[in-house]
This record gives C-alpha cells, sequence and structure tokens, in this order.
C-alpha cells in the first residue's frame, strides 16, 4: 500500500503506493476450483477462494489469445523516457472478464533482455510496485542503470514491467482536472469544528462523483482480481507457461490474488511489504492500521533526527522535534509558507520519512535550512509545480486508480457516524497521518459503483514456496500483514528485518535479504526456517 498524491481538492498530498492487480493455461484450471470443491457462481466463494466461473472462462480464452498472438515489441515511444535497449509492447485484455468477446483495453508493457547467456536464462520476470496506481514500467531499467542487488537475478531473467489497468499508457482514468488536483495550499486535514469536516466530507463525495463522471465506463472493472487476470494475460503474452514475480507494497496483494486466482501457474513469487490480506482488512481496517504504525515510525525518524542534531539543529530529544514539528505545522495552517505550504503539503513532504529511510537525510535538512531562513527549500520540496504538467497529470492520475480499485474492491463503511468516530479516536494518539487517511479514503463511502467481495486469499493446488520479506516497522505496510500472508501460503518463507522500517526492503543494500532473494530467483532455494535479519544500515547525514 503506497500511495500517490493524495485527494486532489479534498484531503492533502500523501506522497506515493498504499499499498499496491497455458502458454494456455497449464493442467490446473485457471482461476479454477480445487478438486473436490463445488464452485458457485457469481462471485461468490468456492470453499473459501473467490470464484467467478464466467471470469475464469474469460481469462482462460484472454490468456490463449494473448499465448498465440505473442507481443510486438519495439523501441519504446521517445517520451516514455525508457532507454534502449528496453522494449515496449501491448497487451489486449477484456474490459470485463466475464465478457471476454466484449470491450478489450491495452495494457502497456516493457522489457529488457536477460544479461546471462542462454543456458542461464529462465524466461520473464514480471513486476509491480505497488499503489494501487503505481506504474511498473521503470523496472527494466535496473538493468539499464547497473543496480548492483539485481544484477545476477537479470542474468537468469528478462525484467518486465506494466501499467496495470488504468494506470499511465494502459487506458488512464481520471477523477478531477490533474491542475485542480495539484492546486495548493488544501485544506487542513485535521478539522479544528463540525464545519471543517463537513467541507472535507464535500470535497470527497465530489472527487467520487468526479471519478464516476469522468471514468465510470472503467470504474467497475477496476478491481485487483481483474489486475490478477490481467497479469495471467501478459504472462501468456511472453510465452511463459508459469509466472515469476516481484510485488511491494500494493504489489504484495497483487500476487497474493493472483496465487490465489491461478495457484498452478506461480512458479516463483517474491513479496515484499506485505498489505494484510484477511478480507476484514480490505480496505478500510487496513488504512486505520497504517496510521497506527506510521505514528510509530515518524517517532522513530525524529529520535533519529535529534541524535544528529549537530547536523539538523532541529532539537536534542525526540520531544522537542516533535514540538518543533507542532510549531511548524501551526504557523503553516496560520500562514501558508510561500502562500503555497500550509500542513496538507507538509503533510505530504514529511510522510516520505516515515515510508523510507532514503528521505529521512533530505526532508531533515529541507526542515534544517527552513530553520536557518531558507524558506525556499521548503517551498520547492512542498509545494506542488504547476508548470510541471506532465508529473501533476500522473500524480492525479495514481490518485485516480489508488481510489478506484480500493472502493471498488470492496465494501466500505457509508455510515459518517462510524468514519468520525473511529478516526477521531485514532487521532488522540496518532495524529500523524489519521485524519489526512481518512480524507483520501472518503470517496469509498459514497462510491457510486457496485462494491466487490475481497478474494479469501489462500494456498491453492499447484502453489509452490512463496518467498515473503518484511520490516518490523514498516508504516505502510504493518509486520502483521506478512505473517498473516505466511499462515495463508502453505510453504512459504518469512525474512523479517527487525528494527528497521523502510517501505520495500528487497531493493535495499541488506546482504542478508538480498543474497536469499537472489537465491530464490536464481535455484528456486528457501532457508529450512524463517529467518531474521539485522537492520540495514541507518541513514547518515
Amino acid at each position: 500500500m503506497r500511495r500517490t498524491t493524495v485527494l486532489g481538492s479534498a484531503g492533502t498530498l500523501l506522497a506515493g503506493t498504499l499499498i499496491a492487480g497455458a502458454t494456455v493455461a497449464p493442467a490446473a484450471v485457471a482461476e479454477g476450483r480445487q478438486p473436490g470443491v463445488a464452485a458457485s457462481s457469481g462471485s461468490g466463494a468456492h470453499g473459501t477462494a473467490a470464484y467467478d466461473p464466467a471470469a475464469a472462462y474469460g481469462a482462460r480464452i484472454a490468456a490463449e489469445r494473448a499465448a498465440k498472438k505473442g507481443i510486438d515489441w519495439q523501441d519504446c515511444p521517445a517520451d516514455w523516457a525508457l532507454e534502449k535497449p528496453i522494449q515496449c509492447g501491448w497487451v489486449s485484455v477484456p474490459l470485463d472478464y466475464t465478457k471476454p468477446n466484449g470491450r478489450q483495453i491495452k495494457i502497456a508493457v516493457d522489457r529488457i533482455g536477460s544479461t546471462g547467456t542462454k543456458k542461464e536464462r529462465q524466461g520473464s520476470l514480471i513486476y509491480n510496485p505497488g499503489g494501487p496506481g503505481g506504474s511498473g514500467m521503470a523496472f527494466p531499467r535496473r538493468v539499464v542503470t547497473k543496480n548492483a542487488i539485481w544484477a545476477d537475478a537479470s542474468k537468469a531473467y528478462d525484467f518486465v514491467g506494466f501499467d496495470p489497468r488504468g494506470v499511465g499508457h494502459s487506458s488512464p482514468i481520471s477523477c478531477i482536472d490533474p491542475q485542480e488536483f495539484v492546486k495548493a495550499p488544501k485544506l487542513d486535514p485535521v478539522p479544528d469544528s463540525e464545519a471543517d469536516k463537513r467541507a472535507q466530507r464535500k470535497l470527497a463525495a465530489e472527487y467520487a462523483d468526479g471519478c464516476k463522471e469522468r471514468s465510470g465506463w472503467m470504474l467497475p472493472q477496476m478491481t485487483t482480481p481483474n489486475t490478477a487476470r490481467d497479469l495471467d494475460v501478459i504472462r501468456a503474452g511472453l510465452g511463459e507457461r508459469k509466472l515469476n514475480y516481484l510485488g511491494v507494497s500494493y504489489g504484495t496483494y497483487l500476487g497474493a490474488v493472483y496465487g490465489t486466482l491461478f495457484p498452478s501457474h506461480v512458479r516463483r513469487m517474491v513479496v515484499d511489504s506485505v498489505v494484510n490480506p484477511a478480507k476484514e482488512k480490505i480496505w478500510y481496517q487496513a488504512n486505520l492500521d497504517q496510521d497506527v504504525a506510521f505514528e510509530t515510525r515518524f517517532q522513530d525518524w525524529m529520535e533519529w533526527v535529534a541524535e544528529n542534531d549537530a547536523t539538523f539543529h532541529i532539537g536534542t530529544t525526540a520531544a522537542e522535534v516533535e514540538q518543533r514539528w507542532d510549531t511548524l505545522r501551526a504557523s503553516a495552517k496560520k500562514s501558508p509558507i510561500g502562500g503555497v505550504v500550509g500542513p496538507a503539503e507538509l503533510l505530504g513532504l514529511f510522510q516520505s520519512a516515515p515510508y523510507y529511510d532514503s528521505s529521512w537525510v533530505p526532508v531533515a535538512t529541507v526542515w534544517s535550512k527552513y530553520l536557518a531562513g531558507d524558506t525556499q527549500a521548503l517551498v520547492d520540496a512542498a509545494a506542488p509545480d504547476m508548470s510541471d504538467t506532465k508529473g501533476n497529470a500522473s500524480a492525479e492520475n495514481g490518485n485516480a486508480v489508488y481510489t478506484a480499485v480500493e472502493c471498488t474492491d470492496a465494501k466500505w463503511p457509508t455510515s459518517w457516524r462510524k468514519w468520525d468516530r473511529d478516526n477521531t479516536r485514532l487521532h488522540q494518539d496518532h495524529p500523524f497521518l489519521t485524519w489526512s487517511n481518512a480524507w483520501m479514503n472518503l470517496p469509498c463511502a459514497t462510491w457510486g459503483v457496485k462494491q466487490r467481495t475481497p478474494v479469501e486469499v489462500r494456498t491453492g493446488h499447484g502453489l509452490p514456496p512463496v518467498l515473503i520479506a518484511q520490516s518490523t516497522r514498516d508504516a505502510a505496510t504493518p509486520y502483521a500483514g506478512a505473517v498473516e500472508l505466511h499462515k495463508r501460503f502453505k510453504g512459504s518463507r518469512l525474512i523479517t528485518e527487525r528494527d528497521a522500517g523502510s517501505h520495500g526492503i528487497t531493493n535495499l543494500v541488506n546482504p542478508c535479504v538480498n543474497d536469499r532473494v537472489k537465491s530464490y530467483l536464481l535455484t528456486g532455494a528457501l532457508d529450512s526456517r524463517d529467518v531474521t535479519c539485522a537492520p540495514h544500515a541507518t541513514p547518515k547525514p
């Protein structure tokens, strides 16, 4: 669950992704019934796995077509910013899998060939970075930029990225004019009064209406199970009998749903920073859990800032640093910094620190400069760039997909009283993100599209051992999610990075994690038991 810029006119700017959707199908029936389990019709459950016979049939038809057609690889369009030798192509999928001969949409894919010998090659490794709403198209660039962590894996695999349905180049959806979406300053997410709450509720309802108005034709089909079916069609289009997959953040939930619907199609699967797949967590409760974890990780960062006071001069204790944060917030509320940076924009910048350790130094540096009198550094870091129309459109699209998938995947509370009670209570001890997160997700309370029942994630017939990687203090996807998926996917292995909390750990330097991921991808080997790793290096100013 990594987030992209948050609620345009509502809420605040939240950075980045929550999260994280044969050559013909191999022998076991795709998205299919486990032996001896009767199927039910509709999108209900078969046994405990969601089984929709019409969609399963549609997915099989679409995969067979893709396998026959393949992908016409070409140089990528110049404005996609993907250098040679990365190639790009398209895979056609049904908008609605229950109507495989109905309207089709095109999914953008890219790849870079494996760098090893013919003998070393093991197929394609497909990546999803999270969201919902994140693009995986930058994944092949790990080879171009010579990312040392992935050098050995890239000898064995073509690295394949894709824009999920609704994202980027894959029939992008929209909910609001992008320039309006990024405009600042926004309302302070923390309400002072009932009038403040009414204003935010109005914005959230307008945002939901905007989604339906601008993208209504796509919304009913913007679900994780459909993205998982798209993933299976991409697998077939690549000519792969089985899927090798790396999913981070929301990409772990996409992987969990794929593994449930297509267990016999999985060859190797690595999931990193795991969304809790329990049905009752998707998605309302998952977001409340996130608020608690963000508070913890924000405290970790403030302690680190205090320990490095010789560099930053913000405060010598975490309490002092927190006091400075409260003061900064209050003064920006009273008078937005540079006329554009209010509390919502500050949160958009500062929340990247509990997300990623790589943001610890940059955010503290900007804050330190501001306290020393450099206002412009903070404005440059936190305010929108209205001239960056392409970037703003991308941010708006990411948020639209995040909202569409989370709101359509599951049923959300429609009672404002429940939202108000839960978030008021949570805010008391976890004020950093709670209200901002509430407003970001509130469009789901008035969503104008049928909301589904989440898949019951579980081990299906033929699912091989899955490798799970997770840090104990992750803010975006709390540790309990990895434990829950580990329990549900029998035979899986869990690598725990203790006393660490960066989101997405497989791309950080920690040999204890990196070597195990590499070994699994290259040989399928897993430790005989779960492993706990020491944390990666703490950032240094």
